[in-house]
């Protein structure tokens, strides 16, 4: 499976916003936004020219497919199914990256970041209604109870380090995180308000494919 495996920080500085790639230490001070805030380069630090429209809605872009670790084939994919829906085009692109089962893991506490997640679903830790899913990508419903293998629990990572992340998570409305047992319960459906992403840029996002 095709993913992104250089410096995450490093995408932050070219889109010029913190997006949390690399959990707690995105909010130090020793991360690279606060440290270089300016694009990376041997002239990142002088100033920036203007952005054309089209340069602009490739901007807006990168930077929602970073915050969710798509590549440009699977994101599209989102954009063009929501494009052709009778729905609302921007909410239905927000569940369907908010529904991902990799998302549900970071949302709920279990991981720091969405890739944390990703490597710990497609390692086999993860179960959906009691049964193993190993695919990122898999759509969770309503009513889905995520929960980690009884067998993964007894390590380290999940006894130790999971707990105390868990407990200071906070989670969006349509989910049900029961700290003790690690389980998630799906309530609801996803809503563009707590996704943390903005209606303008999902807006742009579909006139840049659009084009």
């Amino acid at each position: 499976m095709a993913r992104y495996r250089g410096p995450k920080e490093k995408l932050e500085r070219r889109i010029g916003v913190k997006l949390s790639l690399k959990g707690e230490r995105s909010l130090s001070p020793k991360a690279a936004m606060v440290r270089r805030p300016y694009p990376p380069g041997m002239h990142g630090n002088k100033r920036l020219r203007r952005l054309s429209e089209y340069g602009t809605q490739l901007k807006t872009k990168q930077k929602v497919r970073y915050i969710y670790r798509l590549m440009e084939k699977k994101f599209r994919r989102y954009v063009d199914e929501a494009m052709k829906s009778r729905s609302e085009t921007a909410e239905l692109l927000v569940r369907s990256l908010e529904q991902r089962l990799d998302n549900i893991i970071y949302r709920s506490g279990i991981a720091q970041s969405r890739d944390q997640a990703r490597q710990i679903v497609n390692h086999g830790h993860i179960l959906v209604n009691g049964k193993k899913v190993s695919i990122p990508s898999y759509q969770v419903k309503k009513g889905d109870i995520i929960s980690i293998r009884p067998g993964s629990q007894k390590t380290k990572f999940f006894s130790t380090l999971v707990p105390d992340w868990i407990e200071k998570i906070s989670c969006p409305s349509w989910m049900n995180v029961d700290t003790k047992s690690q389980k998630a319960t799906i309530t609801g459906v996803p809503n563009l308000e707590e996704s943390g992403l903005e209606q303008n840029d999902l807006k742009t996002i579909v006139e840049f494919y659009s084009r």
